[in-house]
């Protein structure tokens, strides 16, 4: 994938990463002429940009890699857009923190190429999906086997650090073939110049509810020895006797990940994995009383909406599965251009998805839940105007304890109760599932279950 290089700093990073082998697109002024023609003859496509950007700039950033990216995939070179005004002091202390980063993200990829796949094969990467009856959805991306390795709970931070920039920096195969089979239906899809892939698959017969396995053949590219890549994508059907469906956050809402501290959260995610990070105390049993539902036997689906990009949706569901969270689609954040974290609105996309859920089973009603630390309540708040009497209940985990941010959700709170649907403000896991118990949501006895879950999550020794 090509890159977009605005300082001699950025340069030297990822010339550090290893030999450059995508196009270069790079600011003017940053090399002479002479090392310009040298990358060259050392066969690198590089380009000049057309006019000088400045790195510290987030606007020309966004307006010079929107006019390159083309609908593909590119990265992007980003600096702090407040260099100009920091106290030295604090300028200071950055520049020795991402000196630090630097050097991980270096050692890292000198031990990424020794991982790396040898013959550069193409594997497809299917994400969970969801339909009804009559027609299934499929989702998913072809990429170029990058040698990914399952999370094991005895990985050290560097180990799980090299499994991150392998996922963040993983290429994509555009344009790729894959073969669809389910129940003797066949459907050919093409992938975008991005590597994803989605689909509808429609259904002659009604299909019951439950999880259904979908085939997947990839037609195009051949390998270059051996059978074609396969995979199986996994489509959710709600069953008959699912009383509501349940739209859940996953960062700061199902798990710890201080997304308010974009340096904390990178952090987190270099240094740990699916079995070393824990869900918040008492959310797995809640999300499975939510799923039984007041009887006991409801089947309750739930849908997983984030701004996570789709690179950590394989680590996502290893969470999942090993903290037993009830399994569910995820619809994460596509990105195309984009930087470690993504550019784009954070509302824009889970309005998006959640709108197609709800529109997919127009006569389910749903729980949402999420938490204060970003937009949540704003968006839930929205999506109850947008479908009146379609919400039974939103739960936000309080995480932000500014007393601006509660006072802006008790305003909204009062907003959205006055129009039927209760916004619950809650500390933790058994506050919320008090409150669901109450409502008809969950079993009475459920409650007592997630306390028991929490106390066991306090009690269990912390992971190193």
């Amino acid at each position: 994938m090509p890159f977009l290089i605005l300082s001699r700093r950025g340069l030297a990073d990822l010339q550090a990463a290893g030999p450059i082998r995508d196009g270069l697109w790079l600011n003017p002024g940053v090399l002479s002429n002479d090392e310009i023609a040298q990358l060259r003859h050392e066969g690198v496509t590089l380009n000049l940009l057309p006019q000088p950007v400045d790195p510290h700039s987030a606007a020309q950033r966004e307006a010079a890699a929107r006019g390159l990216a083309g609908g593909g995939t590119l990265w992007v070179e980003h600096a702090p857009d407040d260099a100009a005004t920091m106290h030295p002091a604090l300028q200071k202390a950055r520049d020795i923190a991402q000196d630090g980063a630097a050097s991980l993200v270096r050692a890292a990829a000198r031990r990424m190429r020794r991982h790396a796949a040898g013959d550069g094969a193409a594997i497809i990467v299917p994400y969970m999906g969801y339909g009804t009856a009559d027609c299934l959805t499929l989702r998913g991306r072809v990429l170029k086997d990058e040698g990914f390795q399952p999370p094991d709970p005895a990985h050290s931070g560097l180990r799980n650090l090299v499994e991150l920039y392998k996922r963040l920096g993983s290429d994509e195969v555009p344009g790729a073939v894959l073969r669809a089979s389910f129940g003797g239906i066949e459907q050919d899809i093409v992938a975008d110049d991005s590597g994803y892939f989605h689909a509808a698959l429609k259904l002659p017969q009604p299909l019951a509810g439950g999880w259904h396995a979908v085939r997947l053949t990839l037609q195009d590219p051949k390998p270059r020895s051996g059978p074609p890549a396969e995979a199986e994508a996994r489509v959710l059907v709600p069953p008959a006797a699912a009383r509501f469906g349940v739209i859940s956050d996953i960062d700061d809402t199902v798990l710890w990940s201080n997304v308010t501290s974009k340096l904390r959260m990178l952090k987190m995610l270099a240094m740990s994995n699916a079995h070393t990070r824990k869900p918040f105390k008492g959310v797995t049993a809640f999300y499975r009383a939510l799923q039984r539902g007041a009887e006991g036997d409801a089947g309750n689906p739930l849908f997983y909406v984030s701004s996570s990009p789709w690179h950590l949706y394989t680590p996502l569901v290893d969470f999942l599965e090993s903290q037993s969270l009830p399994l569910g689609p995820l619809l994460l954040k596509e990105l195309g251009v984009r930087s470690l974290f993504g550019a784009g609105s954070h509302m824009d996309h889970k309005l998006t998805h959640i709108a197609q859920i709800l529109e997919t089973y127009p006569h389910l009603p749903f729980v949402l839940i999420g938490d204060s630390g970003q937009q949540d309540p704003e968006i839930y708040r929205e999506v109850v105007r947008r479908y009146p009497q379609r919400i039974r209940a939103i739960y936000i985990r309080s995480v932000n304890p500014d007393p601006a941010r509660i006072e802006a959700i008790d305003r909204l709170a009062e907003e959205v109760n006055d129009s039927g649907t209760q916004l619950v403000l809650s500390l933790d896991s058994e506050f919320a599932a008090a409150h669901a118990a109450g409502a008809g949501l969950i079993a009475a006895a459920a409650v007592a279950d997630v306390r028991a879950d929490k106390r066991g999550d306090q009690a269990a020794p912390a992971l190193p």
